[in-house]
């Protein structure tokens, strides 16, 4: 063999040897997710990643809304954790995603400065208070003021005094999260610890999750449970998207099952 067909064939065996030790390696899981999932998600991670031949996994944390949007663009995820059955849905109907799969439910709480004086009997008139900032997030964008919103509506249909209270709630509301043009979270905290402890609203309506996870980081701030007939459940869905493969499956059968299912319940999710 001449030289220069010496050197192209071993040029050629290193790079089929490479390619091959490439192949080798587990792509990475990518999982675009709900912000209110993060601590849960983050755990089932580790634990996804302790499995035999899986790989690393990325999560893409943020409004369930504008991920959608995302992958409706053409994002490429593995598979896709809304706070809602309908941005999923809207997923699979467009053809990009195999079958919705309820995995948590949450519903709505009140977080509270101490300074705003609420109590568990007091609560809602304080909501319609025209000197309490009401804290929520974006609608469209974010599943969570979807659900806020809808408690509004609901507190509405009380009637007696609370008939204007849709209206009230609506004109005062501060869309402070979730939306397009909201700032990121400060890396590490809880957004609404930090932005009740910042002073930029007074109360916060956000998920229980959040809100548990915001008062252990402030200590000093207040939670409430709305009324059972004010408040509003939200129902968790996950899709597989389009072409993924085995490791998605196993993501997805460590979240739906005992393991998954313990981790989002110690994160004060409720059974789906």
């Amino acid at each position: 063999m001449r030289r220069g067909d010496l050197a192209r064939a071993l040029a050629m065996a290193m790079g089929v040897g490479l390619a091959g030790g490439a192949a080798a390696q587990p792509a990475e899981l990518v999982v675009y997710a709900a912000g209110s999932l993060r601590a849960a998600l983050t755990e089932v991670g580790r634990r996804y990643e302790a499995l035999p031949e899986v790989g690393k996994v990325r999560f893409v944390f943020g409004a369930s809304g504008l991920l959608k949007d995302r992958l409706v663009a053409g994002e490429e995820a593995d598979l896709f954790a809304s706070a809602n059955m309908q941005h999923p849905q809207a997923l699979a109907d467009a053809g990009k995603a195999g079958a919705v799969q309820r995995f948590a439910r949450n519903r709505l709480c009140l977080l509270a400065r101490p300074e705003a004086r609420v109590t568990t009997d007091n609560l809602l008139g304080r909501l319609l208070d025209p000197a309490v900032r009401v804290g929520t997030s974006t609608p469209k964008a974010d599943p969570s003021g979807d659900y806020t919103w809808e408690m509004f509506r609901k507190l509405a249909a009380r009637g007696g005094p609370y008939a204007g209270a849709y209206e009230t709630l609506d004109r005062k509301a501060l869309q402070l999260t979730g939306g397009p043009g909201s700032p990121p979270p400060p890396t590490g905290r809880s957004v609404y610890g930090a932005l009740l402890e910042g002073g930029q609203a007074d109360v916060f309506v956000t998920y229980c999750t959040n809100a548990l996870q915001a008062r252990q980081e402030v200590p000093g701030l207040q939670l409430h449970d709305l009324p059972d007939d004010v408040n509003v459940a939200a129902d968790y869905g996950v899709v597989r998207l389009g072409a993924s493969g085995a490791r998605a499956q196993r993501f997805l059968d460590l979240l739906l099952g005992a393991e998954g299912q313990a981790i989002l319940r110690r994160q004060g999710f409720a059974e789906p």
